[in-house]
C-alpha cells in the first residue's frame, strides 16, 4: 500500500506542570486524524508527540508538591499523559520526553554547533518574564491586571503578573534572521497556516527581531550548556529540538535522513511565534532543512473564554469520553470546529451532535442496512440488478467521496474533509427513506430490493473505510461484519473499491453509538465572572 510519500507530523510537547484538558486532547486528535489518513493512503507516516519537562515552571510546581522535578514529571507522564493517548485512541509512533538521554545529547550537540559557528554570545538582559509561558514578554504582550492583580502588569495569555528579571545570559543572534525569515514567508506563503496566523507572524517579524536570551543561571532544572555548565538552556530552545532528536538527530543519521524535515508542525496559536520564528531561525543557523508547514490552530472556548481551571472552565477529556466514548470526542472536535480557528465547546452541542449525527445518522444507517440484508436475504449480500437514477446518485457519490475527502485532508482541512464524507451518510439516509425497501419487500420485487440493499451496502462499506481515521472503534466494528482483515489496510483513496475484500454474508450488530441518558450530560460550566 506504500506510495513512497513521506508524512512526518508533530504535536507540541506538553508541559507536565498539570494534567491534560480537552484543549490538549483536541490537538492530539487533530494530529492523529491527519496521521491516520496519510498512513491509510499509503504514505510513510510518523506521528510524534511527547512532554516538555524542564524549566522554571516545572521546578516550581514540583517544589510545591514536595518532590523533585524528575519525580514530578515521571508521575504526570505515567498517570496523565500516557493515559490521555489511550483514552483518545492516539496512534502515535513515538513519545519523546525532554529528560530522555537521547534528547539531551542531541540538544547539547545542536547548541554547541551554533556556539562554534558564532551564533551564540554572552550578554546581559533585563525584561518582564512570564513563568507560565517560560518567555520574556514585550510591552505589547502585557495587559492591566484585574481582581487580585489590579494595578499590576500581567501576561495577556495567563492573566498573571510577570516578573522583572535581570540576568547575564547567552544570546542567540535572532536579529540576523529578520530578512531571511521574511524571505521565507514570501517564498513559501504556506509555510505558516492558516493565513490569519501567517499575517500575524509576518507583521511581528517586520517590526524587527531582537537577539534571544537562550540560557538561565538562576535555576538549574534544565540541560546544561556544554561550554558553560553554570547555565541551563532556555526551555523553549530545549523543547523545540524534540522534533529533531526524536527522529535521530545527533545519533542516528539514517533515521534522521529518512524523516527530516517534518511536513507539519501542529501547534496552538499561542505558541506560534516559537515555531514560526525562533525554530526556523535556529534551523537556518544550523544549516538544517526547514519544516514544510507550521499550522497554528485556534483555541477551544468554553463559555466564550479560553479554558481555565481557575474560572471553572477546564474540562478533562475523560469527562467527555466517559459519557459519549472516544469516537464521539474525536468526531465532535473534528466536525464542529473549523480547523485553524477558535471553536466553542458546550455539553449541549456535543449531546445534540452525538444523537443526530452519530447515533441516528451513521450508527442507525449501518444497523438498518445490515438488519434488512439479514431479514430479507438471510444475511447473504444480494446482487445488484438494474440501476436507476436514484441508485446512480449514491454510487457516483461513493466513487467521488474518496478523492474529494482526500483533497481536503491533504490541505489540512479536517472538518471540511469530514463534511465531504458525511455527505454520503446524509445521501444514504435519504436514499433509504425514499426507496422504502421494506415496502418494496412487500411487493415481492426481490430484484429491486436486492439492488437497493446492495447499493446501501456499498455505501456503508465505503464509510467504514473513509471514517476509520476519525472514528476508529466504530469503523473497526462495522468492518468486522463487512470485510476481511483490518479496515486500516484498505487504501483510503480506493475506499470505493472496498468490495474486493467484502464478506459474502453479514450479520446484525449492536448500536455503534448507544443512546445516552440526558441525565448523564453535565451543564456547560460558566466562568466565575459571568456567574
Amino acid at each position: 500500500m506504500a506510495t513512497g510519500a513521506s508524512f512526518f507530523i508533530t504535536t507540541p510537547i506538553f508541559y507536565v506542570n498539570d494534567v491534560p484538558h480537552i484543549g490538549h486532547g483536541y490537538t492530539e486528535v487533530a494530529a492523529d486524524v491527519l496521521a491516520r489518513w496519510h498512513r491509510q493512503r499509503g504514505d510513510d507516516t510518523f506521528l510524534l508527540t511527547g512532554t516538555d519537562e524542564h524549566g522554571q515552571k516545572i521546578l516550581r510546581t514540583a517544589t510545591e508538591h514536595g518532590v523533585t522535578p524528575k519525580e514530578w514529571a515521571d508521575r504526570l507522564v505515567e498517570d496523565a499523559w500516557h493515559p490521555l493517548l489511550r483514552t483518545l485512541d492516539i496512534a502515535n509512533d513515538d513519545f519523546i520526553r525532554t529528560t530522555q538521554p537521547r534528547h539531551e545529547a542531541g540538544v547539547r550537540r545542536f547548541v554547541q554547533d551554533l556556539y562554534d559557528k558564532g551564533y551564540i554570545y554572552p550578554g546581559e538582559f533585563e525584561g518582564y518574564y512570564c513563568v507560565g509561558c517560560e518567555e520574556y514578554k514585550q510591552e505589547s504582550d502585557l495587559v492591566e491586571g484585574t481582581g487580585e492583580f489590579a494595578g499590576q502588569r500581567v501576561c495577556a495569555i495567563h492573566s498573571k503578573p510577570v516578573e522583572l528579571l535581570k540576568e547575564r545570559n547567552y544570546f542567540f543572534k535572532l536579529s540576523e534572521f529578520t530578512q531571511p525569515l521574511l524571505d521565507l514567508y514570501e517564498r513559501q506563503p504556506d509555510f505558516i497556516r492558516p493565513d490569519s496566523a501567517r499575517n500575524e507572524v509576518v507583521q511581528f517579524v517586520r517590526q524587527g527581531l531582537t537577539d534571544l536570551s537562550i540560557s538561565r543561571s538562576s535555576f538549574d532544572w534544565g540541560i546544561k550548556l556544554p561550554w558553560d555548565p553554570a547555565h541551563v538552556l532556555y526551555v523553549w530552545v530545549d523543547a523545540l529540538m524534540n522534533y529533531a532528536t526524536a527522529v535521530g538527530y545527533g545519533d542516528a543519521a539514517a533515521a534522521f535522513a529518512r524523516r527530516w524535515p517534518p511536513q507539519m508542525h501542529l501547534v496552538g496559536k499561542d505558541i506560534l511565534r516559537f515555531h514560526a520564528v525562533i525554530w526556523p531561525a535556529l534551523l537556518m543557523a544550523a544549516g538544517l532543512p526547514l519544516p514544510e508547514h507550521v499550522f497554528g490552530h485556534g483555541w477551544l472556548l468554553v463559555g466564550g473564554e479560553k479554558m481555565s481551571k481557575s474560572k471553572l472552565t477546564g474540562i478533562a477529556p475523560t469527562q467527555i469520553t466517559d459519557v459519549f466514548g472516544s469516537d464521539a470526542f474525536r468526531y465532535y472536535f473534528m466536525r464542529a470546529i473549523s480547523f485553524g480557528h477558535d471553536g466553542s465547546f458546550s455539553w449541549e452541542d456535543i449531546a445534540a451532535r452525538y444523537e443526530a449525527e452519530l447515533a441516528n445518522g451513521f450508527g442507525n444507517l449501518a444497523s438498518r442496512v445490515l438488519a434488512m440484508i439479514v431479514k430479507y436475504f438471510d444475511g447473504t449480500v444480494p446482487e445488484a440488478g438494474d440501476v436507476t437514477p436514484a441508485d446512480r446518485v449514491v454510487l457516483d457519490l461513493v466513487g467521488q467521496a474518496p478523492a474529494a475527502a482526500d483533497a481536503r485532508f491533504l490541505d489540512f482541512d479536517i472538518n471540511g474533509g469530514t463534511a465531504e464524507i458525511w455527505r454520503l451518510v446524509d445521501v444514504l439516509n435519504g436514499y433509504i427513506t425514499e426507496q422504502e425497501p421494506w415496502a418494496v419487500a412487500k411487493t415481492g420485487d426481490i430484484a429491486r430490493l436486492g439492488t437497493i440493499l446492495n447499493t446501501a451496502w456499498r455505501g456503508i462499506g465505503a464509510l467504514a473505510v473513509l471514517l476509520s481515521p476519525i472514528i476508529p472503534k466504530a469503523c473497526a466494528t462495522l468492518w468486522s461484519v463487512l470485510g476481511e482483515g483490518d479496515v486500516r489496510d484498505v487504501t483510503i483513496t480506493a475506499a470505493d473499491r472496498w468490495t474486493e475484500r467484502a464478506r459474502p454474508v453479514v450479520h446484525t450488530i449492536a448500536p455503534l453509538f448507544p443512546r445516552v441518558d440526558a441525565s448523564e450530560v453535565p451543564a456547560t460550566p460558566v466562568p466565575r465572572h459571568q456567574a
